[in-house]
C-alpha cells in the first residue's frame, strides 16, 4: 500500500511531467524582435511614429525580464497577497499591468502574458485571490492593492509609474475588474479578457467609471462567457471589443490549464494585450491598439470590432 503521501507526490510528478510533455511548461519560439531601443521612451516613440502592427507584438519584446515568483505583498496584518512579479530590464519609469485569474483557475495561468508584457518594457505583476469567487470582494481588494501601489510603489520597484497602472482580468477576473474600476482604483485603463459575470450589477460598476476599456473575446461559436455582452454594452466611451478566431474562453490566458486551448490564439491574445498595454501607456487611450487591428481584421484573424 501507498501512503497519502507517496500518492500525492506521485499525483505532482505527473502532473509537472504532462506539462512539460504537453509543452505548457515552456514558452513558445516566437523569436524576438528585432527593435533595440535603449529606453522606454525611445520605444514608444518608435511605435508612434510608425504604422501600427499587431503582427510584431507575437515576438518577445528587446528589453530582459527579471522574475519573482510567489512574491507576497502584505496589505494589512490579516491580508497577505501571493504574486509572481515581472520587472522589466530598463531603467526608465513604467506602467504597471496587474493580471487577475479567472474561476478556478490561479496566476500561473497569466505567466506568459504577464512575463511577454515586461519584456516589452511594462512590469508586470500577476495576483492570486480566491478563485471560486467572491468576486465583488475580488474586486474591492483589487481596487485596495491599487491604491496601496500608488502609496508605496517600492513594494513592487521603485521604478512603477504610479500614475500609469493597468488592469487585467480573464472570465469572472474581469468582472472583478469592472468592480474595481466602479470602486475608484486609481487606473488609466482596463484589458478585458473574454470576461463573464453573474450575480453582479456590472451596468453600476461601469457607469461610475471613464477609463478607457478593452474587450478581447473569445470566438462565441467556440465558447460563449457568460453575459459578456454586459461590459461593452453598459461601458461609456473609449471601449472597443474585439473577437480572436477559433479561441476558445480558456485561450485568454497562457499557458492555459492542460487539455484546453491553442497556442496561435493565445499569442493573438498576447499580441492584443500587449499594444493596448503600450497604447494606454503611450496615448492614455486605445488609438493605437485600434489601428493596429487593421491587417488582423482582413485576414480574419480577428473579427467583430466595434468601439464608442
Amino acid at each position: 500500500m501507498f501512503s497519502s503521501d507517496s500518492i500525492r507526490a506521485l499525483t505532482c510528478f505527473l502532473a509537472v511531467l504532462l506539462l512539460t510533455l504537453g509543452g505548457c511548461a515552456r514558452p513558445p519560439d516566437t523569436g524576438k524582435t528585432l527593435l533595440t531601443p535603449k529606453t522606454l521612451d525611445e520605444l514608444q516613440g518608435y511605435f508612434l511614429s510608425h504604422k501600427p502592427d499587431l503582427e510584431q507584438f507575437r515576438a518577445s519584446g528587446p528589453f530582459s525580464v527579471s522574475s519573482q515568483e510567489n512574491y507576497e505583498i502584505r496589505l494589512s496584518n490579516s491580508e497577505v497577497l501571493r504574486t509572481d512579479l515581472y520587472l522589466s530590464g530598463h531603467a526608465d519609469k513604467a506602467p504597471l499591468a496587474i493580471f487577475l485569474h479567472g474561476y478556478d483557475s490561479n496566476k500561473d495561468n497569466h505567466t506568459y502574458q504577464a512575463m511577454h508584457l515586461a519584456s516589452w518594457g511594462i512590469h508586470s505583476l500577476s495576483v492570486q485571490l480566491p478563485n471560486t469567487g467572491p468576486w465583488l470582494a475580488n474586486g474591492r481588494t483589487l481596487a485596495k492593492f491599487v491604491r496601496f501601489v500608488q502609496r508605496w510603489p517600492e513594494i513592487i520597484d521603485s521604478r512603477v509609474d504610479i500614475a500609469k497602472i493597468i488592469l487585467v482580468g480573464h472570465s469572472f477576473g474581469g468582472a472583478s475588474v469592472t468592480v474595481a474600476l466602479g470602486e475608484g482604483a486609481p487606473v488609466i485603463g482596463a484589458i478585458l479578457l473574454d470576461p463573464a459575470v453573474v450575480g453582479i450589477d456590472v451596468a453600476r460598476y461601469l457607469k461610475q467609471s471613464a477609463v478607457p476599456m478593452m474587450v478581447l473575446g473569445a470566438d462565441e461559436r467556440v465558447s460563449m462567457a457568460r453575459n459578456r455582452e454586459n461590459f461593452y454594452r453598459h461601458a461609456k466611451g473609449g471601449v472597443f471589443e474585439v473577437s480572436v478566431k477559433d479561441a476558445a474562453h480558456e485561450d485568454g490566458q497562457f499557458p492555459a490549464p492542460l487539455g484546453y486551448g491553442n497556442e496561435a490564439q493565445q499569442l493573438t491574445f498576447v499580441s492584443a494585450i500587449t499594444a493596448a498595454a503600450i497604447s494606454l501607456s503611450a496615448l492614455g487611450n486605445y488609438d493605437f491598439a485600434w489601428a493596429s487591428l487593421k491587417e488582423p481584421l482582413e485576414k480574419g484573424t480577428l473579427f467583430n470590432a466595434k468601439k464608442k
